[in-house]
């Protein structure tokens, strides 16, 4: 393997792009109109443009996407994770197409894709599943439900990220909430098939990290703590989770591997689990990349992109389970252009300027840059700040002294948002669920001004203390103590 064609956009393409550089091998971008001068589009060796901001005409077209890779000599695609990296007849096209498909088998994906089938194969493993129906529910709904119990969860057997799922209290709301989340699993994922299972209120949300190579040689690296979500997306990850004793951990990562055996995993791998008062159940298995594994590679010191390319390519993994042990402790958080005081809207626009944090113990995976557009056609998401030290609360006040180094001037952001989650009591204390934003933040508002509109009018810079005066005592900071010809509109 020699030739390496990203099927991604943004920090996630950026971050696999460097990884292919660091083994030696040539790297080849692909990018929608709105992406030519993208981050991504930069730093790759070569770039191949697919067509219109539709992700239908360039990042979730496979025949173009293959037929770039052709073009362009390419002998592995690597999918990143959104868009296709969870597709198995995309998996399936690319080794059709003799080319390596950086990632699991089209049939485990496939498998891991349909909840339905998941779960039914976890059950075969052993692995604990949450209590509900089976199979799939076809229209006995108010019969199904009877024998679950209330509370209950209608939610979609294909796809993910929360699309699709409906918590219902009592029989009274079940039909409404089967039509809405029918509706939104078409209009996601082309596929309208419901799944029924019991609700579990407030969990958290824990999962484990698995590499495992083409011999069957699996192991696990811990787990992250996800549970620190809006709209049942994740904003704020760590490793390794505040409730977890060692003997749990364990225990998790036992069963991880499991599950990743019993479906023949190959590649890297994450198994996801609720877990409440000592119990945790089978949520699902992504069978890509995720957006956190950053956090994982800082606590265990694994780079999972580069091992993600070595096992494709061939190569037995040598990490053994006796030698995997977290060292410090590692925080993530997602840096969306969205506004959290109005119910998490989009806020594009473009970036017109860029400061980013750095430090010992602070990694930015970023996907943006001063000047770049942010459009509406895509994932918010515009970087993933990091930070470790040797506690959970060093990295704690690590990351909030980051937060506030942080400027993006622009698009409105969730730094400031980050940033209040960060000092609750209760973050501090690791007393998390999956219910954490809406019990404690749901009225939430930026306390004064952003940093980005003071930065914007002049009224101040970074750091403490006021800025010295020039030797004619004019405030340099000051918008009224510049010399150019510029002045404020009266």
């Amino acid at each position: 393997m020699r030739r390496v064609l990203v099927a991604n956009r943004g920090e996630i393409a950026c971050r696999v792009i460097r990884g292919c550089r660091e083994l030696g091998l040539a790297t080849i971008a692909v990018y929608s109109e709105p992406d030519a001068n993208a981050p991504h589009v930069r730093l790759a060796d070569e770039a191949v443009a697919l067509g219109s901001a539709e992700p239908v005409e360039s990042y979730l077209n496979a025949k173009k996407i293959i037929s770039a890779a052709r073009s362009s000599r390419a002998d592995a695609i690597h999918p990143g994770y959104g868009f296709l990296s969870e597709n198995g007849d995309f998996a399936a096209a690319v080794e059709e197409a003799g080319l390596i498909f950086i990632g699991p088998s089209a049939e485990t994906i496939r498998q891991m894709g349909d909840k339905s089938a998941a779960k039914l194969l976890m059950q075969v493993a052993d692995v604990p599943v949450i209590p509900g129906q089976d199979g799939i529910v076809e229209d006995n709904f108010a019969t199904v439900a009877e024998k679950i119990g209330f509370p209950l969860l209608v939610k979609a057997a294909a796809g993910g990220g929360g699309k699709g799922m409906r918590v219902v209290e009592d029989a009274d709301g079940l039909e409404a909430a089967v039509e809405a989340a029918r509706h939104e699993a078409e209009a996601a994922f082309g596929d309208g098939r419901l799944l029924l299972e019991r609700y579990i209120n407030r969990p958290r949300h824990i999962e484990v990290q698995i590499l495992a190579d083409n011999k069957g040689h699996t192991v696990h690296l811990g787990e992250r703590e996800c549970s620190v979500q809006r709209r049942h997306q994740k904003v704020i990850e760590e490793a390794p989770s505040p409730a977890l004793t060692p003997d749990l951990r364990e225990q998790m990562g036992a069963v991880a591997v499991a599950a990743a055996k019993a479906v023949g995993y190959r590649n890297a791998g994450t198994v996801e689990f609720l877990f409440q008062d000592g119990e945790f159940w089978f949520l699902e298995m992504n069978t890509r990349l995720q957006v956190e594994h950053g956090v994982t590679e800082l606590v265990y010191g694994v780079d999972l992109v580069k091992w993600q390319l070595r096992i494709a390519a061939g190569e037995p993994l040598t990490l053994r389970q006796e030698d995997i042990a977290p060292r410090g402790h590692a925080i993530e958080c997602r840096v969306y252009a969205e506004d959290p005081a109005r119910n998490f809207l989009p806020s594009p626009g473009r970036i017109r300027r860029l400061r980013e944090p750095a430090g010992p113990g602070i990694r930015i995976d970023s996907g943006i840059v001063e000047g770049l557009e942010i459009g509406s056609d895509y994932d918010p998401l515009l970087a993933k700040l990091l930070a470790h030290d040797a506690t959970r609360a060093d990295a704690l006040d690590r990351m909030a002294q980051a937060l506030r180094d942080y400027v993006i001037l622009g698009p409105t952001t969730n730094i400031a948002h980050l940033a209040a989650l960060l000092r609750h009591d209760a973050f501090r204390a690791g007393e998390l669920d999956t219910h954490f934003i809406e019990t404690h933040f749901a009225d939430w508002a930026p306390r004064a001004l952003p940093l980005e509109a003071l930065v914007t009018a002049g009224a101040t810079r970074s750091g403490s203390g006021r800025p010295p005066t020039t030797a004619a005592g004019r405030d340099p900071w000051s918008p009224w103590g510049g010399q150019s010809g510029w002045r404020q509109g009266v």
